[in-house]
Order: C-alpha cells, then structure tokens, then sequence
C-alpha cells in the first residue's frame, strides 16, 4: 500500500549499520563502477594486510609460495604457520567482486583469527582476477592452490572459506574438489557469497542502488568473469555454484548474508537446497546488515554477534 505496483521495499538498516554506511557514503561514492580498474585495484592494494598485521604478534610465521600452473605460470600463495606446528589449515579466498584484491586483503584477517583460536594455518591464494581472466581461470587458480595446501598440510582437516566473491569461489571449488575426487575438506565457510550470476533475486531488485553492493555492481563483476555467457544456460556451475543441480557430497557448510543485501536470497537458496540434498549446513541471516557489514563496521553490535558465531561452529565440526 502506497508503492507503486511491482516496487520492492527493502528491509531496513540495522540502525548502527545505517549510520556507519551514511559515514561510508563519502568514499563509495568516489568508487564509481566506471573508474579505471587499475587505480581501484591500486587502490585496493594499499589497504593490504602488513606483514606485521599478518604475524598477529608472533603467532604465525609468514611464506610466500608459489607453484606452477598447467600452462607454466606460476601462482601466488600466502603461507601462514603456526610457531607450534599446525594441525590443519583453513584455506582462504579473498572477495573484491572478481576484478580486485590480493591474496593479503583485509579480510584474510577473518580467516588468521579464527586459525589462532583453532591451533590452525592459513593459506590464501591470489587467483587471477577477471576480465583479464575469465572463467575458468580464477577457480582453477582456486583449486591449484587448494591441491598444494592438501599435500602440505597432509593430513590434517582443510577448510575451505572466502567471503563475496571468494566464498561463491570457495563453494565453486569445493564442487570441484567433489566432482574430481580430492581433496577431502572438513567443512567450508561461507561468507556473504557471490553464488549466482542470474542476478535476479528479490534481494537484489529490493537492494538497487543501496547498500555496499547492489545489482549494477553485481553485473559488472559477473559480466567480467563471464562475459557474453553471463545469465544464459551456458554458466558453469564452476562459475556460479548458484546453478549447480546437485549439491550433495558437499562438506559441512556454514553461511552467513545480511538481510538487507543483494546475495540474501541466492545464499538462503543454496543452504535450503544444502539440506534438501542431505547435507550439514549453518545459515545465519542477520537483520539489517549490508554486504561486508563486519568487516566494513567492525564495532556494531551485530558485526561482533555475527563474528563471533563462527568458531564455534568450525570447532564443533572439527571437535576442538
């Protein structure tokens, strides 16, 4: 009543994530999609995790690897120990919508601090971005550095984890470590990820031109890995999980979106059908937070709830 036929209204803002996105607004807006990819990728790049910031006091001894590629190349790896000796990994896939970051951007600090509390490595991997590199590239990168991980860690438990576009990378390259017989994963984690390229969820009409995210800048990083193929039935479910049919055989997964963000109904889609194949599966919704919320406003309420679900998860599955 008193909208327009067919207009969505969207759910509101947590009320301490409103504020912290008005204080965002100033420097999204010099974001523009349009801007020169190589000065966001710079740009991108300065807020790298030191390697001070990454040692975590002392607690991890840092590496720099890097193993061969099929065709020769070599791909980059960001190698995190323990002083003690760790007894598993947790392998990390960075977000930045396809097209930006690096295998040390600021959210790789989720996955060091939950392998401090756990006794665990890390190992995040800087997979070639599109559109320079298209699908396949980025996943077979994914799924490289994932096969070394698993030999070098052997034979503790992996989990796989990435958040936006490395968590619809993650679930992508846990199906194909299903559907190619290795490496075993003890559980994967999910973060607000970037599952379907179709792009037409009530969640992303609802969140147009709001929020961190929204449907524009959606299809821009779609279409990058894409291209032409982006929202036709040529998409590999390598590419968008989102389309994959079966979703049995799948490790323990954990999910978390906010309600009020474009991937809100692709990621409850795909923990439903989780289930629906028999698998294990955590979803966590959480009311009124915007893509990136905790990692963008670390200091909300509901980013300090929303952090602190998931170790105990990874420790239930991993029985720490």
């Amino acid at each position: 009543m008193g909208h327009a036929e067919g207009a969505l209204t969207p759910p509101p803002f947590d009320p301490e994530l409103a504020v912290a996105l008005e204080e965002l607004r100033e420097e999204l807006s010099k974001r523009s999609p349009d801007a020169d990819l190589a000065a966001r990728r710079a740009e991108n790049a300065e807020r790298d995790l030191t390697d001070e910031q990454l040692r975590r006091d002392g607690h991890f001894e840092i590496e720099d690897v890097s193993v061969p590629r099929s065709d020769g190349s070599r791909l980059g790896l960001l190698v995190c120990r323990t002083d003690s000796g760790a007894t598993g990994v947790i392998y990390f896939v960075h977000g930045g919508g396809m097209i930006v970051g690096d295998n040390r951007s600021p959210d790789v600090a989720f996955a060091l601090g939950w392998a401090a509390q756990l006794g665990l490595a890390v190992v995040s991997v800087d997979y070639r971005l599109a559109p320079e590199h298209p699908h396949p590239a980025p996943v077979e990168d994914c799924y490289a550095g994932l096969l070394w991980t698993a030999e070098e860690f052997a034979p503790g438990p992996i989990v796989l984890a990435g958040v936006s576009a490395g968590g619809g990378l993650a679930a992508a390259t846990a199906l194909l470590a299903r559907d190619r017989g290795g490496p075993t994963l003890a559980a994967q984690v999910l973060l607000c990820p970037m599952l379907d390229d179709r792009n037409d969820s009530v969640s992303a009409r609802q969140m147009t031109g709001l929020g961190i995210w929204d449907s524009a800048a959606n299809e821009q990083g779609w279409s990058a890995l894409l291209g032409d193929q982006r929202g036709t039935a040529e998409v590999s479910p390598y590419a968008a999980p989102a389309r994959a049919e079966d979703l049995s055989g799948l490790p323990p997964t954990f999910l978390d979106v906010g309600s009020a963000e474009t991937f809100r109904d692709e990621v409850v889609d795909y923990a439903t059908r989780l289930w629906q194949a028999g698998g294990q599966a955590e979803l966590h919704v959480w009311p009124g937070a915007f893509h990136g919320f905790d990692l963008l406003a670390p200091d909300a309420a509901i980013s300090a709830a929303a952090r602190a679900a998931r170790v105990p998860w990874l420790r239930r599955v991993l029985g720490r």
